[in-house]
């Protein structure tokens, strides 16, 4: 195991787990195991296979065997080196890969499609919801699948519907629709495109006059660093303006190769953030979630959302309290440096959109003041000017110790 720095063992250290699991009789050289293709062949996508390195629990091992009318299971060896080989299934890494049981359990608040993606589709794998910008699912396979996986009903093939997108449809969507200036690709994970299909991609979109920039989420770069190629990078820099959102969870996740990767992406010129998913057991504290921020602007990645779980079938174990979320971002601003606190989201259900969840700072608006607290509790006065009675104010109220933190 290599390491940049000391530490012990709570995820502030960049470490290289390689090759792990896949060591002593089942060795793999050097070059395949660097090689992109290779890992996407050798996923862990069966019990036996899961068996043959791991301890499940009864939980997990039920969880497995239904898994394949819901969300498929695969863990690249590269993330999979990062479950520890002790017998935990509560470990963060193992909790994100590892189908469970309780995957089957419905709750009454669960959604097939909690974003309502389905209901704002002007031509299928278009998602056109807010004015200027649309998302384009152009595949539904991934690297890796997360079990909280918003797009599990057409997400790995085995899900409750198909995902059938009409790429050719979608352009002359795209070329008709000129108030659209930023296309997100999404799906599914567009970098396990190989590079000639990307560059085409990319090459028919960046043709349409009014589209000024183009965004890509992927969870590749820390499922599957190896795809992160100079060849890649090379292709990606000719399509600037380009944006990439990676998702990483847990501090654990970012190993030496991920943070390798993460730098030739932003060496080739790629502007960098993070979404994080606020999930029970994972990053559910604030410890962990600043370790998680701060390591990520080591690796030149901007903590940009964290997003509360959305309410999809079977993710209700995962799942944890608004509140939780606000208490992180409570404990980040001012604590740390701003570049480091991302802003903590609600998906509204049923197609809303992003909805910001903050602290409350305001504690009274008027035409001729707003009063504030900052981090420390401390309460300020600001004047108000223009005096336009048009505009929406705080309810005006008492500023006692409860209102300091709602």
């Amino acid at each position: 195991m290599l390491t940049l720095a000391a530490g012990k063992g709570n995820g502030k250290e960049f470490v290289s787990h390689a090759p792990g699991y896949w060591s002593g009789s089942r060795r793999i050289a050097p070059e395949l195991w660097n090689d992109w293709k290779w890992q996407l062949k050798n996923r862990v996508t069966s019990l036996a296979q899961l068996e043959q390195h791991i301890d499940l629990s009864d939980e997990e091992r039920s969880g497995v065997l239904l898994s394949g009318d819901k969300l498929a299971l695969a863990v690249t060896p590269h993330f999979f080196n990062l479950i520890p080989p002790d017998k935990n299934p509560d470990d963060p890494i193992r909790r994100q890969v590892i189908p469970r049981i309780e995957e089957t359990w419905s709750s009454p608040y669960d959604m097939a499609d909690p974003c309502g993606e389905d209901s704002h589709m002007p031509v299928p794998g278009l998602v056109h919801r807010y004015p200027d910008r649309v998302l384009f699912l152009v595949t539904d396979r991934c690297a890796s699948y997360c079990r909280y996986c918003t797009r599990s009903r057409v997400v790995s093939g085995v899900g409750e519907q198909e995902l059938h997108t009409d790429f050719e449809e979608a352009f002359r969507y795209l070329e008709q629709h000129t108030e659209i200036r930023d296309v997100l690709l999404s799906g599914g994970d567009a970098l396990i495109f190989s590079d000639d299909k990307l560059d085409k991609l990319l090459t028919r979109l960046r043709a349409i006059k009014h589209i000024e920039f183009l965004r890509i989420g992927t969870r590749v770069p820390i499922f599957l660093p190896q795809r992160i190629t100079p060849q890649l990078c090379a292709i990606l820099a000719k399509h600037h303006p380009l944006w990439i959102s990676v998702h990483v969870n847990h501090p654990r996740e970012l190993t030496i190769e991920v943070k390798e990767a993460l730098e030739r992406l932003a060496n080739a010129g790629i502007p960098l953030g993070n979404q994080s998913v606020l999930l029970a057991g994972v990053n559910d504290d604030l410890e962990t979630m600043k370790t998680l921020v701060h390591k990520l602007l080591m690796c030149r990645v901007r903590p940009y959302y964290i997003y509360q779980c959305d309410l999809i079938n079977g993710s209700s174990h995962l799942r944890t309290s608004v509140a939780k979320g606000i208490e992180i971002i409570e404990g980040l601003r001012g604590h740390t440096t701003g570049y480091a606190v991302p802003q903590f989201v609600i998906d509204a259900p049923g197609g809303g959109g992003k909805v910001p969840i903050n602290p409350g700072y305001i504690l009274y608006h008027d035409n001729e003041k707003i009063v504030i607290r900052n981090y420390e509790g401390k309460i300020f006065e600001y004047p108000e000017s223009g005096g336009d009675a048009a505009v929406q104010f705080a309810p005006q109220r008492e500023y006692h110790d409860e209102y300091l933190y709602s």
